[in-house]
Formats: structure tokens, sequence, C-alpha cells
């Protein structure tokens, strides 16, 4: 029977990434320099497929690092000139808080109990905040931050840099980037390749401010900096040998998605999380992890087991059918569990999925 990995990450792979990766071994991707015209050749291809299927201006800047958490620091060296504002809801929105406070940066936290989302009410940055950041769909707990609302943030900090955590929404996330400065993800989860890679985007807004910080004297960070990535960018090259054959397979999946269209993969997606929903709120033993249908993540579906039944039964019971599920995060581990919905699950592994939960 074959498994298919509906966790919220590593997850299953996109089904055109095995007759990719195969190719790119033929093609010697693995060996080829990453000084080479080849690998220049892949780098910018991947760099346009990735604007052309998240909508990114032109003159935002595209550069590729180990992961995404690899992000988090270059943003607190930096980006962060003295404060940052952080909307924490969960796990990975809180250790982006704890990596800016262990640079030494001044914060403000804007934290919500697990499960919740983020009211108008909520959105009072203080005014010495140089750098907002969002987690748009916070993984740990299947709560979205809705773009409307990114964007009024927008509207009443003009100043400020604004950094999306997007791990777990790209490529479903259809977001305005004129409306933010930086958003970064990684490529094992909705893009469906394999772990090693991720993609930070930004603009020349944080460029100056870089630019400003390292004038004043600032470490930029002893690895890799902003300007080391953008300088070997220029040229369509990284500063350090890099995973090519992840950086072809995402360039090459970037563009099987294009091909099948983003307002039909993003469709899908919503088709696909009404039916799971339905199904759960339909359940005497199960319910919703997060109660306002307005926050309720897209990608990363969290589901409460009510006491009197087991998580891990119901994890099990599905396993026995071909089909994983990530546990309950943290605190959640025991009564929660996380089901992906991202662009390879196809809908008739969902409507499989629906019919098994329905019969627990």
């Amino acid at each position: 029977m074959k498994k298919f990995h509906l966790t919220a990450g590593p997850s299953e792979l996109y089904f055109t990434v095995e007759q990719h990766i195969q190719q790119a071994l033929k093609d010697n991707v693995a060996v080829i320099s990453h000084r080479s015209g080849a690998f220049q050749e892949i780098f910018a291809f991947t760099v346009k497929q990735v604007k052309e299927m998240l909508g990114v201006p032109e003159d935002y800047h595209v550069v590729f690092t180990g992961s995404a958490t690899e992000v988090w620091e270059r943003l607190a060296q930096d980006c962060i000139a003295k404060k940052s504002a952080h909307f924490v809801n969960g796990s990975f929105s809180e250790r982006f808080h704890a990596f800016a406070e262990a640079w030494g940066h001044q914060t403000q936290k804007i934290e919500k109990p697990l499960g919740e989302g983020f009211s108008e009410a909520d959105h009072k940055i203080d005014a010495d905040v140089d750098l907002i950041s969002i987690t748009q769909n916070e993984t740990s707990t299947g709560v979205q931050f809705p773009v409307e609302d990114i964007y009024k943030i927008r509207e009443e900090n003009p100043d400020a840099l604004i950094t999306i955590d997007a791990v777990s929404s790209i490529p479903y996330l259809d977001i305005d980037f004129t409306k933010i400065d930086s958003l970064y993800f990684s490529v094992q989860k909705g893009m469906g390749c394999p772990a090693g890679l991720g993609v930070w985007i930004f603009n020349e807004k944080c460029v100056d401010r870089a630019k400003s910080l390292k004038a004043e004297g600032r470490l930029m960070g002893g690895y890799h900096d902003m300007f080391t990535l953008l300088k070997n960018a220029s040229k369509n090259m990284t500063p350090a040998t890099p995973n090519a054959i992840a950086i072809y397979t995402l360039g090459k999946v970037c563009e099987d998605m294009i091909r099948r269209e983003m307002k039909i993969i993003r469709s899908e997606s919503d088709y696909k999380s009404s039916l799971l929903y339905a199904a759960v709120g339909a359940h005497k033993d199960l319910d919703y992890a997060v109660k306002e249908e307005r926050v309720r993540s897209k990608t990363v579906i969290v589901i409460e087991v009510k006491e009197g039944r087991d998580a891990k039964d119901l994890m099990a019971y599905l396993s026995e059918q071909g089909l994983e599920v990530s546990t309950g995060y943290g605190p959640n581990k025991a009564t929660q569990v996380r089901i992906a919905n991202f662009p390879t699950i196809s809908k008739e592994v969902y409507f499989r999925l629906v019919d098994l939960i329905e019969a627990w």
C-alpha cells in the first residue's frame, strides 16, 4: 500500500519531483561547480519561476539559504535596527522572537494563546519598532494571519519593515508584495520538495536598512550576510557550494505549478480544506482546534480530539489506511492532530481522508 504523507512538514513530495531529480542526476547537476555557467542558468531559471509563481515584483531580490530558520538570523543581524515587534501565537512565531532577543534587540511581544488569531485591537505597534514580524501561517497551531490584516498593519506602520514567515502557506498564499518588505519560506512543505533549502525574498528597503546598520559598525554575520548573498545572487550564484539539485528541483516544481495555474491550485486548496473542516465539525468526537473560522489555516488543518478518544488512535487508524498525519505540537501533542493540505495532495486523497474520519 502506498503511503501518503499528509504531515505538516516534511510532507508528500510533489508528484513531478522524482522525474526532476532523475533528470538532474542524468544531467550531472549534483556535481557541477556553483561557479559554472550551467549552475548560473539553474539559479536564474529558479528565481524567475519563483517570481512568476508568487507574483514577486521585478525589483525584489530572491536569495537561497540553507533553511527558513537561517533567515531569522539574517533578519536579526541585518534588518532589525533597535526594536522588533512579533505577533506570537505558536512555537515558530515564538522562536523568531527568541532569536531577536538573543541578538540583544528590544522586542514588543504581541501574544495570543495557542489556537487564537489576532484582532484589529491587537495591531497596536510601539512607535519605536523598526521591524514587524508576522507568521502568516503558524504551523504549530493551524492559525493563519489574514492578508487584509497585514495590509492594515502596513497602512498604520509605513516606515517599519514588515517581514512574513510563509513557511507553511506558500504557494497557497496570494499576497501583494508591494505591501510587505520581506517574505521567506522553505521547500519541504507546500512546495513538496526535499528539505534543505530556504528562499528569502526582500526589497530594496531591507537592503537600505542593512547598509545603514553596516555603516554604523554592525557585525552583519560571520557566515553569510545579506550583502554576501546579494553579491553572489547578482551573478546567479551562491556564496558557498549549495544543494544544486534542490535549487534545480524547486525551479522545475514552480514551473509545473505555473502550468497548472495558481488560481486552480489555490481553489483546490480551499475546496479540500472546506471538506475536512466540514467533516470535523460534524464529528461527535472531534472539534476545531482553531475556533474562529476567519483565522483557520487552509494549509495546515489542526483537529482537537475530544476527551474519551485518543489522538494517537486516530493517527494509527489513518496510518493503517495509508495516510500519515502529524501529531499536535508542543503542549498539544497528545490531544491534537495536524493534517497538511498542500498542492500535491489530491482531491481523491482528501475524499478518502474525509471518509475515514467520518467512519472513525
